[in-house]
């Protein structure tokens, strides 16, 4: 008599995890803002490659999980603070120079910082917004195991989860780009903009302050 009892544990434990990291990735926070002021402020090109970077940060973390680094976060209080602080330092850097100097219109790009940078930037910004968060470490150490079958390989199964978090993150990324896309005429204008930009610089500090407070 054969069993299938192990096939049926491997698709409950794929449809839970599809399920709680399509409502995870759906709830708003520092990486769709990122994309939606990149999409709006510099184009679709760029934002795609930020949202590029934000889920390379999702595969690294992955990997970490997979191969017991992820729990060196929960192990050590010091290594969690760093990263933390980190992660805080650098979100609080990017709030404050949207507020220091909001883009007030399209300009070329040789009097226009923000659109003399190339995409590895772009891409950079992302991926390090992902990385120096150990919040979305600590949330694959905590999370990811719990979709894991008895007996499979955690490495294999972490990596591919994460994969499959960043084909929902690049899907909702492109939702996020065109939605933006659609309405670039009006976002674009010169006071809209201003504000956009002092919106978002604020919420990077919120995020910033709010990383720097928290606890596992």
């Amino acid at each position: 008599m054969i069993l299938c009892f192990p096939e049926v544990s491997v698709t409950a434990s794929l449809i839970s995890f599809l399920i709680a990291i399509t409502i995870l990735t759906l709830t708003p926070g520092f990486d769709t803002a990122l994309i939606l002021r990149t999409s709006a402020a510099n184009g679709w090109r760029k934002a795609a490659m930020t949202a590029l970077g934000i889920n390379l940060g999702c595969l690294v973390w992955g990997a970490a999980v997979g191969f017991g680094l992820g729990a060196l976060l929960l192990a050590s209080e010091l290594a969690y603070n760093l990263l933390k602080i980190a992660g805080a330092i650098y979100l609080l850097w990017l709030g404050l120079g949207l507020l220091r100097h909001p883009r007030s219109s399209l300009v070329t790009p040789e009097t226009d910082k923000s659109n003399s940078q190339g995409y590895g930037a772009f891409f950079m910004k992302g991926f390090l917004g992902n990385l120096l968060n150990p919040k979305v470490g600590v949330f694959y150490v905590s999370f990811l195991p719990q979709f894991i079958p008895a007996d499979a390989s955690v490495a294999l199964w972490s990596i591919a989860m994460a994969a499959t978090h960043d084909v929902i993150g690049l899907s909702w990324a492109a939702v996020l780009i065109a939605s933006t896309q659609f309405f670039a005429g009006h976002l674009r204008r010169p006071a809209v903009m201003k504000i956009m930009d002092r919106l978002t610089g604020l919420v990077f500090i919120g995020f910033a302050a709010r990383l720097a407070l928290s606890r596992r």
